[in-house]
């Protein structure tokens, strides 16, 4: 039996598409990156994430040779994004996401989605340790700490926030216990909202990452610094909480970080290897802190972490939304009631 030129260029053709789509999420390429790197944030557009991103990009795109692109998710507290990016991006290494992995591991603990950690994603470079804090408008009426901790005997106090599930959100909710305050947690879905939700005077204060508040300093304010030895005195006079309000809440700061699928660590390694190597090279261009200085934001928040780091902080995320998980999950029952 024999076969024409042009059919055995059909078949070669056919059976090499077949094999393709045999290979999950599409994994065959020569070239890697072979285009552009698609990114899912999954929280709202204009806040640190975003940020932090693009700063960042700026620096990793040059030296994997490529364009960064951009899609933001803010649904179910980060969990819309989380699921699509599992579920629906290909598992190729040119899709990533870019998440900030303590709230995002404080959520997979309350919300319990369908996707597993480490199993389905893993973070690979830290970019930051950004402090939990409370900040005011400037023309609010609280200006101080003290203010703060006594009105909040008084009244409940409205307490914009990104996201329930959140290390600032578990701050203020362990201050109101420890001193008999009262706070009720609004969700704005993103930093940006949540500044706005403070300066409109629609809530009477906020809790959020330090550096996107340092970020808006004409505006905002540092009232209170969760961190007892915190290194952001060149930027605020604003206290420990813990030093004003005799109290002993632990240091929970947020932390943004690269993430990738694990079937791409798993079936391409070296390529794997070069988003490691690239990324931590941006930390070694002096350049890119202070490219970072300019948006405001403070250079000491900027903290590399591999693979290794970013997975004890999650896990140690995990631990702590068990252990919260009663206030947490109580805060989520009154809202429902109202």
């Amino acid at each position: 039996m024999t076969h024409s030129p042009m059919r055995r260029h059909l078949l070669r053709v056919t059976l090499g598409a077949a094999a393709l789509s045999q290979v999950p999420f599409g994994f065959a390429r020569d070239k890697y990156p072979s285009g552009n790197m698609r990114v899912i944030i999954p929280t709202g557009q204009g806040g640190s994430a975003d940020r932090l991103a693009r700063t960042f990009d700026d620096f990793w795109g040059p030296l994997l040779g490529t364009h960064f692109e951009y899609q933001f998710m803010r649904g179910a507290a980060g969990e819309v994004g989380y699921e699509t990016f599992i579920g629906k991006m290909p598992h190729d290494g040119q899709h990533l996401l870019f998440g900030n992995m303590g709230p995002e591991m404080i959520m997979y603990v309350l919300q319990k989605p369908a996707y597993k950690f480490p199993q389905d994603y893993q973070y690979f470079c830290r970019t930051d340790v950004d402090d939990s804090i409370i900040f005011g408008s400037r023309k609010g009426k609280l200006q101080t700490l003290q203010q703060v901790l006594d009105e909040s005997k008084k009244r409940t106090l409205n307490v914009a926030v990104s996201r329930l599930p959140h290390p600032a959100s578990i701050c203020l909710l362990a201050l109101g216990k420890a001193i008999g305050g009262s706070f009720n947690l609004v969700p704005y879905g993103g930093g940006h909202p949540t500044s706005i939700a403070v300066l409109n005077g629609e809530c009477d204060i906020g809790a959020l990452p330090i550096a996107g508040v340092l970020t808006q300093k004409e505006t905002l304010q540092v009232l209170g610094i969760f961190n007892d030895e915190h290194k952001m005195g060149k930027y605020t006079d604003a206290p420990a909480v813990n030093k004003v309000a005799g109290t002993k809440i632990p240091a929970l700061p947020s932390s943004r970080s690269w993430a990738v699928h694990t079937a791409f660590i798993e079936k391409f390694p070296e390529d794997f290897a070069l988003l490691e190597k690239t990324s931590r090279q941006v930390f070694e261009d002096p350049k890119y802190k202070e490219a970072v200085a300019k948006t405001g934001a403070p250079v000491e928040s900027i903290q590399y972490g591999d693979r290794a780091v970013c997975a004890a902080y999650a896990n140690h995320m995990i631990e702590l939304a068990k252990e919260y998980e009663g206030l947490l999950t109580a805060k989520k029952k009154k809202k429902k009631g109202k």
